[in-house]
């Protein structure tokens, strides 16, 4: 079976011969001037939305100043959700108060809090069922979310991090790997290519990796 484009609406095939309604690749679903997404990130939804944009990143307008950059292969479950800066009120003041959405305020008004920094996840990250990411998180390639976490500020590579506030549980691999990983990055190899080292990528053959690259 050839691997599906990354255009492709609904990419898994279930049993009955029918596409499995609630797992989308992102490219294929998502056309928003904020947002960046690479190619075979997916998201899955129990029931999926008519959205997905608003469905996972509610607070990201048209107008937003900051983007929502996302990388390839990445892994979204149920409820994930990125809050960006957009949401943000002013809070150096003595009152939290937006009162430019209430009367016309336009980007100079008072209580118009400043831009805030741009979202960004590295590649081949899994995100855990309910997990928040908070506005202006940078998340590391092959960074693994847990279920439930919020995650805020910079977050390595090849990292797990879990809770609320998410800290690092543990990095998934030693210093000398992770180096190596990030030089081979096999995400931006063609999709033939990676499907011919799936065995050596899922089962961390680092020297066959190397061979390949």
């Amino acid at each position: 079976m050839t691997f599906p484009s990354p255009e492709t609406r609904n990419p898994v095939l279930l049993p009955d011969g029918s596409y499995h309604q609630g797992t989308v690749f992102l490219n294929a679903v998502v056309h928003h001037p904020r947002l960046e997404i690479g190619n075979y990130t997916y998201a899955s939804a129990h029931e999926p939305p008519e959205d997905w944009a608003a469905h996972l990143a509610p607070y990201l307008y048209d107008f937003s100043p900051e983007t929502l950059r996302i990388g390839k292969f990445c892994q979204f479950a149920d409820g994930v959700t990125f809050i960006t800066a957009s949401a943000n009120h002013r809070y150096d003041g003595f009152s939290t108060f937006p009162f430019m959405v209430f009367n016309g305020g336009g980007s100079d008004a008072p209580s118009m809090p400043s831009p805030g920094r741009d979202t960004i996840i590295g590649n081949d990250v899994w995100i855990g069922q309910g997990a928040k990411i908070l506005p202006g998180a940078r998340i590391g390639n092959g960074v693994i979310v847990a279920a439930g976490a919020v995650v805020s500020g910079n977050i390595p590579d090849y990292a797990i991090v879990r809770g609320n506030p998410a800290g690092v549980s543990r990095m998934r691999f030693d210093d000398d790997t992770i180096a190596a990983l990030l030089e081979i990055a096999w995400w931006d190899w063609d999709i033939a290519r990676i499907v011919a080292h799936e065995a050596d990528i899922v089962g961390a053959d680092l020297s066959k990796l190397k061979a390949a690259n």
